[in-house]
């Protein structure tokens, strides 16, 4: 089950080996290449690593030690959990034979079928996001109401969406706000586990951990959340020009003989943003061909390395951001796979003020409206320039950096807004050669 309001974390912890879902053999595997590493841990630190109750993993230590694989080396006389254990002679022997199929160690996986009831769970009870929800997410930037209006609808379907316009207009900005609309945390695996085969999910880089306090004294026991788990915010994964295929699909360490998930199943229940799309050494068209079928029916299909296929949910967001014609990436069969398509325009004159005036806030500097006005009419429409929404901010950065480097007063003027344009914007005229 989940828990109530936005926390969503799969609740109860198992309490019996039969409620993790995995064989007895791969918890015992994990047990003893644990101990092997370790050297020497208590109960309650081993149980604690792999992310269960000491109950779950005392049949694969009664076994270790049975066949005197594990020995007791030291504790109290409290039982089982405060014990310490670690592995014999031949138990390290066995170890080495376990580390040979594959090198993973930590919370036990989560079986496939377990991770596909819950996404599909978390989706359907998660809660929308509202209107007003929409525009405080969306409060940092300046945008007008019929942007808003159409990123609304299309992060409350939470399919897919196409972000396109003039550079500089703040296409990568609003498609890596959209996490911060998504109501609530979610549990992310350790690893999944699909007949013997483990597949790494959670990743510290990619997934922002939120930490929770389960020594509330009024949190019962039985609803203490499942240590496979991790509660994490919403993903927000993030892949540019350097998107390749195999990104998307499974990789495999011959080293570990693990999986690393794709980028799709990283981005579970939160947002995939491709940037630059259509600037990939990969043609646009091979990247959506992938996701075709994913798309429509919320499922995607992997391979193992031995050929076999699985399914996993395909609850992602996925956002595309480009500069570049629609029409030059995708014909119109493909755009259509796309449901949701907003056009970042440029800024008006007075957007473009707004910008300029709440950079200069934050980067603590006095603003004059002169000063956007000398920009516009002095420096950009002489040299034929689009206004872009990026402008005031790289050039108050520069004129910053110039007002230093001359160890000027930390004060805006036109003069610095000048000089930082000359080296900004590119004098396209034919350089003379000697």
């Amino acid at each position: 089950m989940l828990t109530t309001e936005t926390v969503f974390c799969p609740l109860p912890a198992p309490r019996q080996l039969e409620d993790t879902g995995l064989p007895a053999d791969l918890v015992l595997q994990i047990v003893t290449k644990t101990l092997h590493l370790a050297g020497e841990l208590s109960g309650t630190q081993l149980s604690e690593r792999l992310g269960v109750t000491f109950q779950i993993i005392e049949p694969a230590l009664a076994l270790l030690k049975r066949e005197h694989h594990c020995e007791i080396s030291g504790g109290t006389v409290l039982g089982g959990p405060s014990f310490k254990y670690r592995l014999t002679d031949t138990g390290r022997i066995r170890a080495v034979l376990f580390l040979e199929h594959d090198h993973y160690v930590g919370a036990l996986p989560v079986p496939l079928d377990q991770y596909n009831v819950y996404m599909s769970q978390f989706v359907r009870e998660a809660a929308q996001p509202t209107r007003e929800a929409i525009r405080q997410a969306f409060s940092h930037l300046v945008l007008n109401r019929r942007v808003l209006d159409q990123l609304g609808p299309a992060i409350a379907a939470q399919h897919s969406l196409f972000v396109y316009g003039p550079p500089g207009n703040g296409k990568s900005v609003i498609s890596q706000a959209i996490r911060d609309v998504l109501p609530g945390d979610m549990a992310i695996p350790h690893a999944i586990s699909i007949d013997g085969h483990i597949i790494r999910i959670y990743d510290p880089v990619n997934h922002q951990r939120v930490e929770t306090l389960i020594d509330d004294p009024g949190l019962e026991r039985r609803d203490v959340p499942d240590g496979r788990w991790v509660r994490c915010r919403r993903p927000l994964i993030t892949a540019g020009g350097e998107l390749t295929m195999e990104a998307l699909e499974l990789g495999y360490s011959p080293s570990s003989r693990l999986y690393n998930a794709p980028l799709q199943v990283l981005a579970n229940g939160g947002v995939l943003v491709i940037d630059d799309f259509g600037r990939q050494q990969v043609p646009p068209q091979v990247i959506l061909s992938r996701w075709i079928v994913p798309l429509e029916s919320r499922l995607d299909f992997l391979t193992l390395r031995t050929g076999q296929k699985f399914v996993v949910p395909f609850h992602t967001f996925v956002v595309f951001a480009t500069n570049l014609k629609p029409s030059e990436l995708v014909d119109e069969a493909f755009l259509r796979r796309i449901h949701y398509k907003v056009l970042a325009e440029s800024p008006s004159v007075d957007e473009f003020t707004q910008i300029f005036e709440n950079y200069c806030r934050a980067k603590r500097l006095s603003f004059d409206r002169s000063l956007t006005e000398h920009v516009v009419n002095n420096e950009l429409r002489p040299r034929g320039i689009k206004i872009r929404a990026c402008h005031p901010r790289d050039l108050v950065e520069q004129s910053l950096s110039i007002a230093a480097y001359l160890n000027l007063p930390r004060v805006l003027n036109t003069d610095l807004l000048s000089e930082a344009c000359a080296t900004y914007f590119v004098e396209d005229r034919d350089i003379a050669t000697a």
